[in-house]
């Protein structure tokens, strides 16, 4: 049930984004969604792929440095109120969210939020015993709810 997203540090520069995705673009990997956050000397892009371990090989033979990740795909029902009840749920079971980041795609009448938990097990069993979906890889990599 967790998914393994991968990191880069990129120089805030124009252009650096280009790289990792025109690598991954020519292995044949797909980006189902990413973040990037920055700051004024670098920025972090953060990666869910189709095929993590293919997508970290080409970017590590490109040079790239590459650290991997597990973290949590949660259904969230996309109306007002659903990311506050979703983080009352979270809050109430002690858990720490370290970052959080949309999914590019909806489940039926769910968004979908790429989760990073101090402890990505604890969050899944929380979650889990409390009626929440956490999508697992497969369901994940169908994308637009099909």
């Amino acid at each position: 049930m967790k998914l393994t997203q991968l990191s880069l540090f990129l120089e805030n520069e124009p252009a650096h984004l280009k790289v990792p995705c025109k690598i991954l673009a020519d292995a044949d990997v797909n980006i189902l969604t990413l973040s990037l956050a920055d700051t004024q000397q670098f920025g972090i892009l953060r990666l869910i792929v189709h095929d993590w371990k293919k997508a970290k090989r080409a970017l590590e033979d490109a040079g790239c440095v590459v650290n991997t990740t597990e973290v949590v795909a949660v259904e969230v029902p996309d109306r007002p109120g659903g990311l506050s009840n979703l983080l009352e749920v979270i809050e109430g079971c002690g858990l720490n969210i370290e970052y959080v980041y949309a999914f590019t795609f909806r489940r039926g009448n769910s968004a979908v939020l790429i989760f990073r938990f101090e402890d990505p097990d604890k969050a899944i069993d929380a979650l889990s015993r409390r009626n929440i979906n956490v999508v697992d890889s497969v369901e994940a990599y169908k994308g637009n709810g099909d």
